[in-house]
């Protein structure tokens, strides 16, 4: 079994955390950060049970941030 790292995108909705897998699709959520990405983690290893996952280094994904303008 090999490890792969994924990224994890959280939100918050109400009093959840939302956390998201961008690579593989996979969503779940938690009632604290930490919650969110354990269970993303444990929604992502079983998903990954039932497909056949070639990590494809050229689409990796990254995160970044950028400015708009916003009317105040």
């Amino acid at each position: 079994m090999l490890n792969h790292t994924f990224t994890a995108v959280i939100h918050r909705e109400e009093d959840l955390y939302v956390a998201d897998c961008p690579e593989v699709g996979t969503v779940s959520q938690g009632a604290s950060i930490e919650d969110a990405v354990a269970n993303l983690k444990e929604a992502t290893e079983l998903y990954l049970e039932e497909v056949e996952y070639k990590p494809d280094e050229k689409s990796k994904s990254f995160i970044t941030t950028f400015e708009a303008a916003v009317n105040a």
